[in-house]
């Protein structure tokens, strides 16, 4: 039996407020700027936010057509400073890749 996957045809509702707090900040480092040369976009999010609501968000914000998301759970480690044991928090991000001929360019503002 082969089973079939229920697709959501229904639209996202984003707030405007959710939509500023889901795009938390560009992440530059070497890896994304070379996945820029292909059409991708590296963003913070928090760790409550779904792959509906992070496509939504950009494609409001940025006024862009998103092709895929890819989202990496980044868990924080344990560390130590002055003697005392502490924990960096968890992070997550969002590889957003766009259509054809759209672009970000996360050096400016908003």
């Amino acid at each position: 039996m082969s089973r079939a996957r229920a697709i959501n045809t229904q639209p996202t509702k984003v707030s405007s407020e959710r939509m500023y707090e889901v795009i938390r900040r560009p992440v530059v480092t070497e890896k994304s700027t070379l996945a820029s040369e292909h059409n991708q976009v590296t963003f913070e999010v928090p760790l409550d936010a779904t792959k509906p609501e992070i496509k939504v968000a950009v494609e409001t914000i940025f006024k862009v057509k998103v092709k895929a998301i890819n989202t990496l759970r980044h868990k924080g480690k344990v560390k130590r400073f002055r003697g005392q044991i502490g924990k960096r928090s968890d992070r997550k991000k969002a590889f957003v890749t766009l259509q054809e001929g759209h672009s970000i360019d996360v050096t400016t503002g908003i």
